[in-house]
């Protein structure tokens, strides 16, 4: 297989000043079979760019124009039909004309250069082979995809420390401290209240300790967005994989706090309310998980995502138990819609009624009956009676449901919706390049300043200095 590029130049138009900012220009080369071929130059220079052109991974607001060939072949990534978009002018930029000048002189210098001549001479010989037929492209099956990408993400998890060990030694150790904390609760009257509490500690710290995922989740994304831009697989598989890849931790994360706090406060006792507990536990943990993934395909950076995503479970977390009775929120925005959307809503409600429903508290007089549980649910809490936690469990089941398929939707269609407002797009693209150019500048300064025995001309983009 032969790869020749020629006259390949990648713009970015500007919409407001008719011109365009040329991130390749006319560049010309080819790679061999059975050769290793290194592209070598500092931060900013196109080294990724030129990659992406080939590969065609280039943005939607880029202009490609040149040609590719593959095996004498005319390449689908060339000359893709790109809309314009607009780049706003910017002096913020500074240009150091000496540094400009030697450019040009070496660009100029290598063109009239005997290596030049040759490496047209030898694209000009690969494209007039006589074309070879390649077969068609054989996509992998839905299901190849599905468990090759699952598999993948199950072991990446298993190999990163950070991405669920670490977290899953923080729910434990929780799980400890909470035990301890409200260790044996008994059936006191005054423990009505601190049987809400432990509930509502237990969740909220449960809840919280998500955004711990947030990082690798961006990363996840990343890796994605370059893989769909190659067409190895698509949204759905992404969204089916990342839950049944992520299943088994989260089954061990649920079981392992469910168990330690249940048996240490000693909660309504039986197999059966320590089942739903867990389930429940699992269920409100998916729900966060995949909120945690929709926050994660929407930011551009770790900072940005860790304040939305803390934000959004914040935001959530008010409308439930935990800060204060369903009944007394306010009834405009807060209770509808917002309690019925908070996924810790139906959790902590189903879980006090798993905890309430057939026990029995001392009576706060002598001599009275025994408070029940469901008196105590209704008249103290104000949990309504009216349906099972099964149905609570049910609620979230469903709001899993419904978060992963918004991800799917934003997965899909976010790209299509921000090419509606290419300015946006130019300027984040833009940005984005800008930071390049300013590290590399940022990289250099440092090898001077540390190490000036050694010539700049030698350490131009190179991350230690020459020994």
């Amino acid at each position: 297989m032969c790869l020749v590029w020629e006259n390949l130049t990648v713009e970015l138009p500007s919409k407001t000043s008719g011109s365009a900012r040329k991130l390749l220009s006319d560049l010309c080369g080819y790679a061999e079979q059975g050769h290793i071929m290194a592209i070598m130059g500092p931060s900013g220079s196109g080294k990724s760019t030129l990659l992406d052109s080939l590969a065609g991974r280039l943005s939607s607001n880029v202009k490609m124009s040149g040609k590719v060939l593959i095996n004498a072949n005319r390449s689908s990534t060339d000359c893709r039909d790109i809309n314009i978009c607009g780049v706003p002018e910017s002096s913020s930029y500074p240009v150091n004309i000496k540094t400009k000048e030697i450019r040009e002189t070496l660009i100029q210098k290598y063109k009239c250069s005997e290596l030049s001549i040759n490496t047209r001479r030898r694209i000009q010989e690969i494209s007039e082979e006589p074309a070879i037929k390649r077969n068609k492209k054989i996509n992998a099956s839905s299901w190849k995809q599905f468990s090759t990408l699952t598999r993948r993400s199950f072991v990446n998890m298993h190999r990163d420390i950070g991405y669920y060990w670490l977290r899953m030694a923080l729910y434990v150790l929780i799980s400890i401290s909470i035990g301890v904390l409200f260790f044996n609760i008994g059936t006191d009257n005054d423990t009505i209240l601190e049987r809400a509490k432990c509930v509502c500690f237990a969740y909220g710290f449960m809840i919280c300790l998500s955004c711990g995922g947030l990082p690798f989740f961006i990363e996840e994304m990343k890796v994605f967005r370059r893989e769909r831009f190659g067409g190895d697989y698509g949204e759905a598989v992404l969204v089916l994989s990342n839950f049944f890849s992520s299943f088994p931790y989260l089954v061990a994360i649920s079981l392992l706090s469910g168990t330690i706090i249940y048996y240490m406060v000693k909660f309504h006792p039986g197999f059966p309310h320590h089942a739903f507990f867990c389930i429940n536990l699992f269920c409100c943990l998916s729900v966060i998980e995949t909120c945690m993934m929709i926050v994660a395909s929407l930011v551009p950076n770790v900072l940005m995502g860790i304040g939305v995503g803390t934000g959004v479970i914040v935001f959530m977390m008010m409308a439930s138990e935990i800060f204060r009775p369903v009944p007394d929120l306010p009834k405009i925005f807060w209770r509808y819609p917002v309690s019925y959307i908070s996924f810790a809503t139906w959790a902590i409600q189903g879980e006090y009624k798993n905890e309430m429903i057939g026990l029995e508290f001392d009576p706060f007089l002598p001599g009275n009956s025994k408070l029940k549980g469901e008196t105590v649910l209704q008249t103290v809490f104000g949990v309504p009676l009216s349906h099972s936690k099964w149905w609570d469990l049910t609620a979230l089941l469903l709001l899993l449901l419904t978060h992963r398929l918004v991800l799917y939707m934003v997965l899909k269609y976010k790209d299509r919706i921000a090419s509606k407002f290419p300015r946006l797009h130019a300027d984040k693209t833009l940005h984005h390049l800008a930071m390049r150019v300013s590290k590399a500048g940022e990289r250099l300064s440092s090898f001077k300043r540390h190490d000036p025995q050694h010539p700049l001309s030698s350490q131009e983009g190179l991350r230690s200095p020459i020994p």
